[in-house]
């Protein structure tokens, strides 16, 4: 659909009167990125964060998964339909509303009581953050023009390595300072306070943008779907701890049922002219096909990474909060870099960048795991760096391709849909890696904190190898820098 921009009032300069002309001021720009940067953050900062959960809430090896998983369900369930909201309500409204139950899952999840209420908490949280994100790149792509939108995309990618660093850094420097006897809580009660400022002043300098042609809301499609994660998440992460009962399988087999149930209501809803939630036309496209399926195991091996590499650093190694988040630093540091130049050199070099990225990723984990099973117990954080650096720089060549190859068959009138069925894909193998690769990891960790990482770390590594042989079989054409990231 093509998109109108609305006419600025001679004069109108500062932020508000930009806003109340339809547009969107550059600190506009800025402030909503602020909004984002929150829920991006949120994801990486409690993985430092979880043995002193842990201690603090007597949470059991399940549970702790459950805090970073539920937030990911949650998130990847409710993200399309954030977007349709928004386009349906306006954007603004949803934006404030959706920042208000951020700051309130917040505060709930910093003075939680037991781990029960955490987890609730953090599932309200990743629902929030859901209806949050779409209404920054919606904005962005009904208010500015090509050049200053492309540029505002750009930001927010940089803004989403920028979270990674400073989620990681902000959390072990928040559980070691132990304000006030508070332990981990600090890291959720900073929320408060931030998003109440950006709220505040989004009021003020944010425009009103709603579509003119609305895509219906599926909620059909959205409760199967939500349900369909739940029921295979719940026992992929409670199974091992509670020795793997029987409701558990049955779980996994209603998991089964219910995906098919969705792909078949999915269907219908397409066959009468609807656009579902996960529409069956664009999976069946060559690039959406295969990429989805290399970008949702890449998400699967990254999501279990960030989960176990916390763990072994705090729990193997006993390193405080603080240097765990200094741990993750170089690869995230080289993530943020590396994605900053893979679209140059993706332009250039094609599908071969992305195998290249593939390998130098996978070089950089078997060189961490080299480092930790021959250091054990004794491993250095600077032996990790060089490793880890590796690693990032890699696995930014490799995620930036993938996302680009993912919408490269995409119809233009279908971008936002395309976008959101990936991103909603990707935050699932975030959550599912957590809950798959993570509960190996503690099972094996009993015995042998090295050997239960090096397990995981192989397993990625086997996925690693996979892409950089698969990328061959993806379609690769150029992708507009207009795509909408999610505008459905």
């Amino acid at each position: 659909m093509a998109v109108t921009l609305p006419p600025r009032r001679a004069g109108a300069t500062s932020p508000r009167a930009v806003a109340l002309s339809g547009g969107l001021h550059p600190v506009g720009v800025f402030l909503l990125l602020a909004g984002a940067f929150l829920p991006i953050m949120d994801f990486f900062i409690t993985n430092v964060a979880l043995p002193s959960i842990n201690t603090s809430l007597h949470a059991s090896a399940s549970e702790l998964e459950l805090v970073i998983a539920g937030y990911g369900v949650a998130y990847a369930a409710l993200l399309v339909l954030g977007g349709r909201l928004g386009d349906r309500l306006g954007r603004r409204q949803v934006f404030l509303g959706a920042l208000v139950g951020f700051v309130v899952a917040s505060a709930l999840c910093g003075f939680a009581p037991t781990v029960g209420v955490l987890i609730a908490a953090r599932i309200v949280q990743g629902a929030t953050a859901a209806l949050l994100i779409p209404q920054v790149l919606a904005t962005f792509h009904h208010t500015l023009e090509p050049q200053r939108k492309a540029r505002a995309l750009a930001l927010y990618g940089a803004t989403s390595g920028i979270a990674a660093v400073v989620g990681q850094l902000v959390g072990g420097l928040l559980v070691s300072a132990d304000i006030a006897g508070t332990s981990w809580r600090p890291i959720f009660l900073v929320n408060v306070p931030i998003g109440l400022v950006v709220l505040v002043v989004a009021v003020w300098i944010v425009p009103h943008t709603r579509s003119d042609h609305p895509v219906g809301i599926d909620l059909p499609g959205t409760v199967l779907f939500a349900a369909t994660l739940t029921a295979l998440l719940v026992p992929l992460t409670e199974g091992h701890s509670l020795g793997w009962p029987w409701w558990t399988w049955a779980m996994i087999a209603l998991a089964v049922v219910l995906g098919a149930i969705t792909f078949v209501v999915e269907q219908h809803a397409e066959r009468r002219g609807e656009i579902p939630l996960l529409p069956p036309s664009l999976l069946r496209l060559p690039s959406m096909s295969r990429g989805l399926a290399m970008l949702f195991a890449f998400s699967i091996g990254f999501g279990a990474f960030m989960f176990v590499f916390a763990l072994t650093i705090q729990d193997g190694l006993h390193a405080d909060a603080l240097h765990g988040g200094l741990a993750i630093l170089p690869m995230a540091v080289l993530f943020f870099l590396g994605s900053v130049f893979a679209p140059r050199l993706i332009g250039r070099f094609g599908r071969a960048a992305l195998s290249i990225g593939a390998i130098i990723q996978l070089a950089g984990l078997a060189a961490l795991v080299v480092v930790v099973v021959r250091g054990w117990p004794h491993v250095s954080l600077w032996a990790m760096a060089l490793p880890l650096a590796l690693a990032g720089a890699g696995q930014s060549m490799l995620f930036a391709g993938l996302f680009r190859s993912v919408l490269a068959d995409v119809p233009t009138h279908l971008g936002g849909v395309g976008s959101g069925v990936l991103i909603t894909l990707q935050q699932s193998g975030l959550a599912l890696g957590v809950a798959t690769l993570g509960t190996v990891y503690l099972a094996r960790a009993e015995h042998n904190t090295a050997h239960a990482f090096a397990t995981v770390e192989l397993v990625q590594m086997a996925i690693i190898a996979l892409l950089a042989i698969g990328v061959a079989a993806l379609p690769f054409t150029t992708v507009s820098a207009d795509t909408p990231m999610v505008d459905a």
